[in-house]
């Protein structure tokens, strides 16, 4: 029955309207939209490719790309090409193999010189993982590029651009249809939870409160390593994006779009905004965050719309300002600190992105606040692939020993031990909030995902066993479904375990000093 737009910036996102009731019904009025214009996407006279990407579930993707000829035709979508060059280090080992090969005893200068004009040759051709090429209806394909099979394999599902995508790109249209996790992460929370994700609501306090602090989850920052609740929660998670939350603290959506924008750009943050914030003393809402800040900035400030379009585009690809665009926005008493950011940026993040990341962070984290065990079940069961069941299973102290262990270890821990901290750091906190973690259960682990017990407690996956594979923990589970497995008592009389075998076992439980429900069983043996 109503509707009210704000349209001179005073407002960056609906979501941090205040409560209202329609005027003409009586009931809340829904809250929402951000301040982003259509000509972002298009420009003002329609001359801009528009730049199309859709975020799905790893575990769909493949679904969303053959969808799309059902939408355009088979003949009208081309995965985007790419073309594998040989790279110096491997031109040069060619030249020496040659050299060995045909005894030529090539001096230095020479294999050089021909290393070098076998540098950058085409070697192989793949496909991009989500670039798709849409061609006009009313075109064909070879009016762009030659198509072809991804390194000639003829039985591929799909047919690629011969072109790299960068030559074309401002030709066609192309759609990035991603595979992310986040999609996957709701959708397992909403299996979970029977709650639709988009009733959850877009404003709750207990929620912001995450950014700032770790009250809402009834926790202190020591207990949990981290000065805000945003462990785990995607785009909020990182030490990089903690560090810029502890320096802004951020309270509405508007102020964690321009975060999420921040983090993202290159040069946007670290040396520009953050100087400015922490030296200058100026409000988060204020420094340029996302591209499209600098359009609607720019047109809030008097500039002609199309040059703020322009001078966006230019500075968003990191080309700074032209002499022109200076003398245009000088006219119109642009702030010289804005101009100077403006000349720092390498790369800008969309707004439109951001706005949907953000969006799915509220989602997850509105979770983690109010129902803690879903959280954390759909979290471990999506993005966790290193794991210490030893460690986790081992409560709470056992777990944080394994943390600081790591954490000690500095930039000198592994690439699997850093995967593992993360981990570690969740299931501290589950640990700290009064959840149990159990140690994989013969009789009621799933494959790949974690499984509720109670209100409180969550089983591992066969799949977290170290060097047990997806497919076998899959064969251990039909196994299951197929027959129940043997006790020990069953085995030791049938014959196929020794005394020793289980005494073995035995000692190694009370070595470990675990509690029953968590000792080792003969499976794990």
């Amino acid at each position: 029955h109503y509707s009210h737009f704000y349209t001179h910036g005073e407002i960056g996102s609906g979501f941090d309207l205040e409560d209202k009731d329609c005027p003409e019904c009586g009931q809340p009025l829904s809250k929402d939209g951000h301040d982003i214009p259509f000509e972002t996407f298009l420009g003002f006279n329609g001359d801009k490719v528009p730049d199309i990407d859709l975020n799905f579930s790893g575990e769909y993707q493949a679904q969303a790309h053959n969808y799309t000829k059902v939408l355009f035709g088979e003949d009208h979508v081309y995965k985007a090409g790419t073309i594998s060059t040989v790279a110096d280090k491997t031109a040069f080992g060619y030249v020496l193999g040659y050299d060995r090969d045909h005894n030529l005893n090539l001096r230095q200068t020479e294999k050089d010189f021909l290393a070098k004009g076998a540098t950058g040759v085409k070697r192989t051709t793949g496909q991009h993982p989500g670039g798709i090429i849409v061609i006009p209806e009313n075109m064909d394909v070879y009016d762009f590029t030659p198509i072809q099979y991804p390194a000639d394999e003829q039985t591929a599902d799909w047919r690629t651009t011969h072109f790299d995508f960068h030559s074309i790109h401002d030709n066609v249209l192309k759609l990035d249809c991603l595979g992310h996790d986040d999609p996957t992460v709701i959708r397992k929370l909403q299996d979970l939870s029977g709650i639709e994700p988009t009733d959850i609501p877009m404003d709750d306090p207990e929620v912001y409160k995450l950014f700032n602090g770790t009250d809402s989850l009834g926790v202190s920052p020591d207990q949990i390593f981290s000065k805000t609740g945003t462990l785990g929660i995607p785009e909020f998670g990182t030490p990089f994006v903690r560090q810029m939350l502890e320096a802004t603290h951020p309270s509405t959506f508007a102020e964690l779009l321009q975060i999420s924008g921040l983090s993202h750009g290159t040069d946007v943050w670290l040396g520009n905004a953050e100087t400015l914030v922490s030296e200058k003393g100026m409000e988060l809402k204020d420094v340029i965050g996302c591209r499209d800040d600098i359009m609607m900035d720019l047109i809030h400030m008097g500039v002609p719309k199309s040059d703020s379009f322009q001078i966006m585009e230019k500075v968003r690809k990191g080309k700074g300002l032209s002499p022109e665009h200076q003398a245009i926005m000088k006219e119109h008493e642009v702030p010289e600190w804005y101009m100077d950011s403006c000349e720092k940026i390498k790369y800008m993040f969309p707004k439109a992105h951001a706005a949907a990341y953000v969006i799915n962070a509220l989602r997850v984290a509105w979770f983690k606040v109010h129902h803690p065990i879903w959280y954390y079940c759909a979290y471990l069961s999506v993005r966790a692939e290193d794991f210490d069941l030893k460690a986790m299973a081992g409560g709470l102290e056992s777990n944080k020993d394994r943390l600081k262990e790591i954490k000690a270890k500095g930039n000198d821990a592994s690439a699997k031990e850093k995967a593992l901290q993360i981990v570690l750091e969740l299931v501290n906190e589950m640990w700290e909030r009064g959840l149990k973690f159990k140690m994989v259960d013969l009789e009621k682990s799933d494959a790949k995902d974690f499984v509720i017990e109670g209100d409180d407690t969550l089983i591992a996956p066969f799949r977290a066993v170290s060097g047990l594979g997806v497919s076998v923990a899959q064969q251990v589970v039909k196994a299951r479904e197929e027959s129940p497995f043997l006790s020990k008592e069953d085995l030791k009389i049938r014959g196929k375990v020794s005394q020793s075998v289980i005494d073995h076992l035995d000692e190694c439980n009370a070595l470990n000093g675990l509690p029953e429900e968590n000792q080792l069983s003969l499976f794990d043996f």
